[in-house]
């Protein structure tokens, strides 16, 4: 039976819709690594207002002290208020992830049924196609062999006044014992 055009119509539907929700898994994915990178970027700002920190209680510069200690905790707020929303987005990437891999699954299940009628379709179509030269071979066989039978059964005629109707059974070979015993049948009659 071939494969209807219906499942091939549902297997581009779900290529579709696995390409999209693999966009949308590369989007989230997107989305994390900026926060990620943010807070990277918060935490390396930290860092260096530490060391600015120090470097101007070494030379007690109370200015550059107090610029130090803002861009502390400015940059500590700042990686606090993007661990929340990196812990969100982590979820939506697990989300997208299985949503992206639910598609793909029944993707492939389309395809799959798609590829196992078809290679159902090439084995019935081969399978005929030898029916079909097996029974083209039998039949110039059978005309090969039995085509003096056939010649014979045409010539004689339907009614035959001198004995019984020719028919197939009657066209059989002969064996080598029926022969002989139709030899000797034949001599005495002649004698």
């Amino acid at each position: 039976m071939p494969v209807s055009n219906a499942l091939r119509r549902l297997l581009h539907v779900r290529d579709v819709e696995e390409e999209q929700q693999g966009m949308a898994l590369e989007s989230v994915l997107g989305d994390l690594w900026a926060l990620e990178h943010a807070r990277t970027s918060a935490i390396a700002r930290e860092h260096a207002g530490r060391e600015l920190l120090a470097a101007s209680v070494r030379e007690g510069d109370a200015t550059d002290r107090t610029a130090a200690m803002v861009e502390v905790k400015f940059a500590a707020r700042c990686a606090a208020s993007l661990t929340p929303r990196i812990a969100a987005a982590e979820i939506r990437v697990v989300h997208a992830r299985q949503a992206y891999l639910a598609k793909r699954l029944e993707r492939l299940q389309a395809q799959t049924l798609i590829e196992e009628g078809d290679a159902l379709d090439a084995i019935e179509s081969g399978r005929r196609s030898q029916q079909t030269l097996d029974d083209t071979f039998g039949a110039r066989r059978y005309r090969e062999e039995h085509g003096a039978g056939k010649r014979l059964i045409k010539s004689t005629p339907a009614c035959n006044s001198r004995g019984p109707r020719t028919t197939p059974a009657n066209l059989e070979p002969m064996q080598d014992e029926d022969s002989a015993a139709i030899s000797e049948l034949g001599s005495e009659f002649k004698s």
